[in-house]
């Protein structure tokens, strides 16, 4: 081999290597990075679908709706991505591994903070109710008559975390692909920036729930659910008593179990409630009757429910496994739901969004 002939040899194997390190880095930075930058080309974020936007109607002017739903008022929103199911304990664990985040659950409990969400002269709690703990759904062991007193089937568990949804005893082995759940709107949206998104607005929300299905009462169309007709995690029998689980499920289920709706979104009813990024006020849809078409609303500057004075909420919306017929029927698209953003549940998880032309940005 002449001179010529080794100092090719050796500028082709310097590019060999050169390759294979970028793999190398390509490959780690793909499997450690945010989700948001693990993209298909020319097809957006990879795990989102594109929501094309649009005018749609919000809420609904229904019987079988609540009165924070109604009226049915016209709303438009741009474009935008969404993920195509709830975030999972997978990404929801890498997001932990790589930031050392620790959830709301697993702080212990601020004394100030329950009393700035309580009543004046409420006496502070005792020192072993402020451990890291959150409320996880125990099914009562007789049928209730009064469903206003939620603490007949949620208890305040210490140990309870997204590790540990049920309490000390339970994990997540083996379910990577089930939602995360006992996450805060705190811990939502730490995860959301991480990741280079955000979470939702309502309106959005509700727009990609129904899919392409404008006033439909549920987000797959107008036959309700039943025993034999089943589209979704949600609870069947006597609530809160028992759970026949015709659907498969008592508790949680595999974020896609269950058919997607026009859009491809899965577990855009039942399943787990999802937090979004609007405060809460329970009139909200009367405040906006009369307005004509709203446009991109970014929900109210306050939170207003004159039945938690004290405690500010944040939007929830979807439904989750535990909405009966029996109940609340809260698994249809404009159900809606108040909840402090502090606050960690056995049946509350999310997903996130990127604005549409963010989303293009990142999939570059």
């Amino acid at each position: 081999m002449n001179k010529s002939d080794r100092s090719r040899r050796f500028h082709f194997v310097q590019l060999a290597a050169l390759a294979a390190a970028a793999f190398v880095v390509s490959y780690l930075a793909f499997g450690y990075a945010p989700a948001v930058f693990k993209s298909k080309r020319a097809a957006g974020p990879i795990g989102m679908v594109w929501i094309p936007g649009g005018e749609f109607i919000m809420g609904t002017d229904d019987s079988i709706g609540w009165a924070d739903e109604k009226p049915a008022h016209r709303v438009r929103v741009d474009g935008f991505w969404m993920d195509q199911t709830d975030v999972t304990n997978a990404q929801f664990r890498a997001f932990v591994d790589v930031t050392h985040y620790v959830t709301t659950a697993e702080k212990p409990v601020e004394v100030k903070e329950i009393l700035r969400q309580s009543p004046p002269g409420t006496p502070a709690p005792p020192a072993e109710k402020l451990v890291p703990a959150a409320l996880v759904f125990q099914p009562t062991s007789a049928p209730v008559k009064d469903f206003r007193d939620f603490s007949q089937w949620w208890r305040w568990t210490p140990g309870a975390n997204w590790r540990h949804p049920e309490g000390p005893g339970s994990n997540i082995d083996g379910k990577d692909d089930y939602p995360v759940v006992q996450v805060s709107w705190d811990d939502a949206v730490a995860y959301a920036n991480w990741a280079g998104k955000r979470l939702p607005t309502e309106a959005e929300w509700e727009f990609a729930a129904r899919g392409g299905l404008d006033n439909k009462p549920y987000v797959w169309g107008d036959d309700p659910p039943s025993d034999t007709n089943i589209h979704a995690n949600i609870w069947q029998g006597e609530f809160p008593y028992k759970n026949t689980g015709a659907d498969g499920y008592v508790r949680t289920s595999p974020v896609r179990t269950f058919p997607p709706n026009g859009f491809g979104l899965y577990d855009m009813s039942g399943n787990v409630w999802q937090w979004c990024s609007d405060w809460y006020q329970v009139d909200l849809h009367r405040q906006r009757a009369g307005h004509g078409v709203i446009d991109n609303p970014k929900g109210p500057e306050k939170s207003f429910d004159p039945r938690q004075p004290y405690s500010p909420l944040r939007v929830q919306k979807g439904g989750s496994f535990l909405c009966a017929d029996s109940y609340c029927t809260r698994y249809r698209p404009s159900a809606r739901h108040g909840c402090t953003p502090d606050t960690g549940m056995s049946h509350i998880g999310f997903r996130c969004v990127i604005a549409g032309d963010e989303g293009m940005k990142n999939s570059k």
